[in-house]
């Protein structure tokens, strides 16, 4: 695994986290960028659809376009991946509490 592998796994964990922890499950893509500053991922909003897409291909969120900016929804399945009760290619796995 590169560098850039682990960085974009941690990345999407982080979106995953993100979307399980607001209400109703779901937020854009630009409060998804401000949310991974916040943990050391200065990334592009470009990248951020990037991760989104491939989330959605892995059946961890839908997405659905509203005026121009995505909105990201978990899925059951994401919501286990975040919890750790289930693995996905390409996305970390959440290490264990403290």
């Amino acid at each position: 695994m590169t560098y850039r592998d682990a960085l974009h796994e941690d990345q999407r964990l982080v979106i995953l986290r993100t979307l399980a922890d607001m209400n109703g499950y779901q937020a854009n893509d630009s409060v998804l960028q401000t949310v991974l500053g916040a943990f050391g991922h200065n990334i592009s909003r470009e990248l951020v659809q990037s991760h989104l897409a491939f989330l959605a291909e892995q059946a961890l969120v839908s997405i659905e376009v509203i005026s121009g900016v995505q909105v990201a929804t978990l899925s059951a399945r994401g919501q286990d991946v975040a919890a750790g009760r289930a693995d996905a290619p390409g996305v970390k796995r959440p290490g264990a509490p403290r």
